[in-house]
C-alpha cells in the first residue's frame, strides 16, 4: 500500500494526538548496530499501572503447553533463556542463549484469529508468545519461517483485574542484526521482516509507522524533532537518535548509547495530563547485547542498572529454573548471574 506524503503528515498528526490520549501501554523498542557484529536491542516498558517484573532463567528441556485447553500446542524448550515476566503470568521480554531477543509491545489495533476450544485448530495463549520464540529459535530467519506457517492460533484475554484486553505485537532481533515484527491485523498475521526494521513503538500498525518515518526523513532532525510522548513522536526520535549516536564496537560505549536512546524516548515517572489517566509511565528498561550475550536491566524505582552475563549461566536440561526477585524494590548492582535463586516456574496465564 502506497501512502502519499500528505497522508503521512495527517497520519502523524492524528496518530500522535490519539496516542497521547489513549496509550495506556506506550513502549518503545530500538536496535543499535555497530561494526564487528555489534548488535544491541533496547526497549522500554511503559504502562499506566504498576506492572511487576521479575527475571527468570529457564533451562533447555522444559515441557510447555499453550494453556488454552485440550487444543493447546505442546513443546519442549530447545534453548535456555533469560525472560522478564509481567505479574509472573507472562513473558514480555528476554533473550535466549543463542542471542535471539523477543519484545512484546502494545498495539491497540491487534485482532487475533477466532479460536474454538472444542474445534480442530491448535492454539496458544498470548502470555507464551514471546517465550515460545525464545524456547524454539536461534535466529530471526528461523522464527519467521516457522511462524509464517500459522500452525496454531494466538489466543488473547483480559489482563486479570483490569478492563484491558491484551493486544500486543511482537518484535524479534538476533546477533546477525536481522529483525522481524509480527502483528495480527483483522485476524490475519502480518510479518514485517527486514534487518532495517530497527525501531518499533505502538500504534499505528507497523506499515503505517514506516510511512510516518518516511515523511520525517525529509525533516532535519538536528533542527527539529517532535517531542511528545505519543507513539509517532517516539518513533521519530528513536529513529533519528539511534543513527546519530556513536557507531562503535566498544561495548561500554555501544551499551551506553543504546541506553541513552531508550531513555530519551521514555516517559518521566508519574507524568500526567489532567483528564487523561491512561498516559503511561516508563516502569523498566532493558538492553540486550546480542554479541556478548549480556542482558541489562533497570527499573524506575531502583537506583542501579544491573546485568546478567548469559555465558555464566547453566542452561543444561535439569539445571532448574532460577529467579531474580525484583519485588519490594529490591536493588541490585553490576553483574548478578550468581544472585538468581532456585524457584518454581510461574504459571502462564491461559483460558
Amino acid at each position: 500500500m502506497k501512502i502519499s506524503l500528505k497522508a503521512c503528515l495527517l497520519l502523524l498528526l492524528f496518530s500522535g494526538a490519539s496516542s497521547l490520549i489513549t496509550d495506556g501501554t506506550a513502549c518503545t523498542r530500538v536496535v543499535y548496530k555497530g561494526p564487528n557484529s555489534t548488535v544491541i536491542t533496547a526497549r522500554s516498558m511503559d504502562f499506566s499501572i504498576e506492572i511487576p517484573a521479575n527475571l527468570w532463567i529457564f533451562p533447555r528441556g522444559m515441557e510447555r503447553k499453550g494453556e488454552v485447553g485440550a487444543n493447546s500446542i505442546e513443546w519442549v524448550s530447545k534453548y535456555g533463556s533469560l525472560a522478564v515476566s509481567s505479574w509472573d503470568i507472562a513473558t514480555s521480554d528476554g533473550m535466549n542463549e543463542k542471542g535471539l531477543s523477543a519484545n512484546l509491545l502494545w498495539l491497540t489495533e491487534s485482532e487475533y484469529p477466532a479460536f474454538d476450544k472444542t474445534g480442530d485448530r491448535k492454539g496458544m495463549s498470548i502470555s507464551l508468545w514471546a517465550q515460545y520464540v525464545l524456547d524454539n529459535f536461534a535466529s530471526v530467519e528461523e522464527a519467521v519461517r516457522a511462524l509464517e506457517k500459522e500452525e496454531f492460533a494466538i489466543v488473547s484475554d483480559f489482563i486479570p483485574g483490569t478492563d484491558k484486553f491484551t493486544t500486543v505485537h511482537l518484535s524479534i532481533s538476533d546477533p546477525q542484526g536481522d529483525n522481524a515484527i509480527f502483528e495480527y491485523i483483522k485476524g490475519k498475521l502480518v510479518i514485517h521482516h527486514d534487518p532495517s526494521y530497527t525501531v518499533m513503538t505502538n500504534d499505528p500498525p507497523y506499515q503505517l509507522q514506516r510511512a510516518i518515518a518516511k515523511y520525517w526523513e525529509a525533516v532535519p532532525g538536528k533542527a527539529f524533532l517532535p517531542g511528545s510522548v505519543s507513539s509517532a513522536d517516539r518513533f521519530v526520535r528513536a529513529s533519528f537518535f539511534i543513527n546519530s549516536v556513536p557507531q562503535t564496537d566498544n561495548t561500554r560505549v555501544a551499551v551506553a548509547s543504546a541506553f541513552s536512546v531508550i531513555r530519551n524516548v521514555s516517559v518521566p515517572y508519574g507524568f500526567e495530563v489532567e483528564g487523561y489517566p491512561n498516559l503511561s509511565t516508563t516502569r523498566w528498561r532493558s538492553v540486550a547485547d546480542h554479541k556478548n550475550l549480556v542482558y541489562y536491566f533497570e527499573t524506575a524505582l531502583t537506583p542501579n542498572v544491573f546485568w546478567t552475563d548469559l555465558k555464566k549461566l547453566d542452561f543444561t536440561e535439569g539445571s532448574g529454573v532460577r529467579k531474580l526477585d525484583l519485588s519490594n524494590k529490591r536493588t541490585y548492582a553490576g553483574e548478578c548471574s550468581g544472585e538468581y535463586v532456585s524457584s518454581k516456574p510461574f504459571a502462564f496465564l491461559g483460558l
